[in-house]
């Protein structure tokens, strides 16, 4: 695992400014199949698993000048406020199996608890990922150590804490804290790195990380029926989630695919930039932004090529962009934190131009699906 400057110029040679708008230009190539049903099948395994709801807000077709507005409300999933624990539940029963020698991950948490020797599960997180860590290893009788950003909220440390797990404060930034995490790991060999971005030589559990959070988009589809969709609105950091997306959406049996459009701080907006490159860069995230959970400067390694040939969009928003969608989502029922109300940020920026409104093939008629990625801060 590289710096943050390292891994930049191990990229693309430098690291760039962020970017506002980026579009995919030509066809969509990627044809992407997602695990369906295995992962589904351990998560409803665990304690309070139930289907998220599917939310239609007429208020917001409304004002976006759309048919339907649908949000997808990720406030209380398997017990936490975020829906982090879907990749990191999958990760870690996979990793625990493989590690265990067993051929094939647990069907059930109980099965996956008899696989378990010693262990401490490692991460790097700015909140949600780390909480999540923390509960599977309480679930399973195991340790955690959990790696947090320079700035990171009191509350945020201490909900972590109450998992039971070890919390490690820095005085740095996301990239370096993932760096500081995977470096911790060397010469402990009861250690065991659930790490949610993918670099040269770590991509297995990130990608069980991404077939965890299909279970996201599965729901959905049983959700909406024999309904159309056209566009889906995504919370991006490193691209974990977004990837799932397209792995789910660019799917051959998925007709008619909607458009996927990302949606990322304007102090931390990696995937807009490498779009607007054509390659993967790097952007300097020093700046603060409330988007804590999106706070990320370097795209995952196995997330690039699902964004370069399957992604729409990207758009980047303001902080003060994030607060009024956050209020409003707020107003009309939906207990959204800062990181998930970026979809609606970004969709009303997008469509508020004409030519981006254009691009993702929105008209008066469509039906958009926002990504609600975590409850009230």
């Amino acid at each position: 695992m590289k710096s943050s400057s390292t891994r930049a110029k191990a990229w693309s040679g430098a690291v760039v400014e962020p970017v506002r708008w980026a579009e995919r230009v030509g066809p969509r190539t990627l044809s992407a199949t997602s695990m369906r049903g295995a992962p589904r099948k351990f998560q409803s395994s665990m304690p309070s698993y139930r289907p998220t709801p599917l939310v239609e807000l007429a208020d917001l077709a409304a004002e976006l000048n759309v048919a339907t507005v649908l949000v997808k409300q990720e406030s209380s999933r398997l017990g936490l406020p975020a829906f982090k624990i879907l990749g990191a539940s999958w990760a870690v029963n996979c990793a625990l199996s493989q590690r265990s020698g067993i051929d094939g991950p647990a069907t059930s948490l109980n099965q996956l608890r008899e696989r378990c020797g010693p262990t401490t599960l490692v991460t790097a997180t700015d909140g949600n990922h780390g909480r999540a860590v923390g509960r599977m290893a309480a679930l399973l009788g195991l340790s955690a150590r959990i790696y947090v950003p320079a700035g990171t909220a009191e509350h945020t440390v201490e909900k972590i804490a109450s998992e039971g797990a070890e919390v490690v404060q820095t005085n740095l930034m996301y990239d370096d804290v993932v760096r500081a995490a995977a470096s911790s790991t060397a010469g402990r060999p009861d250690d065991l790195l659930i790490q949610d971005t993918a670099w040269q030589d770590y991509e297995q559990i990130p990608s069980w990380i991404v077939d965890g959070y299909g279970t996201l988009f599965a729901e959905i589809d049983e959700q909406l029926g024999e309904r159309t969709i056209h566009l889906v609105v995504v919370p991006t950091g490193v691209g974990s989630l977004l990837q799932a997306a397209l792995q789910h959406y660019r799917d051959p049996a998925v007709q008619p695919q909607p458009a996927v459009l990302a949606v990322e701080p304007i102090t931390a907006a990696c995937v807009a930039a490498s779009l607007a490159a054509g390659r993967p860069v790097s952007v300097n995230t020093s700046a603060p932004t409330i988007m804590a959970g999106l706070n990320c400067g370097t795209v995952s390694t196995i997330a690039w090529p699902a964004i370069r040939d399957g992604l729409d969009a990207g758009v980047a928003v303001t902080d003060n962009q994030t607060r009024a969608a956050m209020r409003r989502l707020n107003e009309l029922g939906i207990p959204a934190g800062p990181s998930a109300a970026a979809s609606l940020a970004g969709v009303r920026l997008a469509l508020g131009d004409s030519r981006h409104r254009a691009a993702l093939a929105i008209s008066e008629e469509s039906a958009l699906v926002l990504i609600s990625t975590e409850g009230a801060v």
